[in-house]
């Protein structure tokens, strides 16, 4: 079956379901491991205007990358609950499907838990869609969990 499960959180809703289905997997007779990645997306830097308030990108990724740590430290806690094995990992870039494809492979993990937000039309155009990204570039299965239908149950 499985060995490591990568799960990618932002800490939405939909990430957690994800990490919830993971755990589930996890809990099966191959005994896997999660590894929880949440990646530190910083917004990009804009030029300096005079008279506008200095920028600091250095502050922005410390404070995401403390976001990111949050979540994954409570996946991780999760984890232990359930008598699963976690990796908690936090990166930041500036590309999320690709930090998530890297961390694959690094960490060698065989299967990908995640959510997809199912934007369409110019919502997806807009926000990019880092499933479907990772859907593309991926070596290895990947679970996308959907969000429920408006009223299903």
């Amino acid at each position: 079956m499985y060995r490591r499960i990568l799960v990618p959180t932002d800490g939405s809703p939909l990430s957690e379901a994800a990490v919830a289905a993971a755990i589930d997997f996890a809990q099966g007779p191959a005994g896997s491991e999660i590894v929880a990645l949440s990646v530190a997306v910083p917004a990009p830097a804009f030029q300096s205007l005079e008279g506008a308030m200095p920028y600091d990108p250095g502050l922005q990724v410390d404070v995401l990358l403390e976001h990111a740590q949050h979540y994954v430290d409570a996946i991780a806690a999760r984890c232990k609950n359930a008598g699963v094995r976690c990796t908690p990992i936090t990166c930041s870039a500036l590309d999320p499907a690709e930090a998530i494809v890297d961390t694959v492979r690094e960490q060698q993990c065989d299967l990908i838990v995640m959510g997809s937000h199912g934007r369409r039309g110019l919502s997806r155009l807009l926000a990019g869609s880092v499933t479907q990204a990772v859907l593309a570039s991926a070596p290895v299965p990947v679970m996308v969990l959907r969000p429920a239908a408006q009223g299903a149950r």
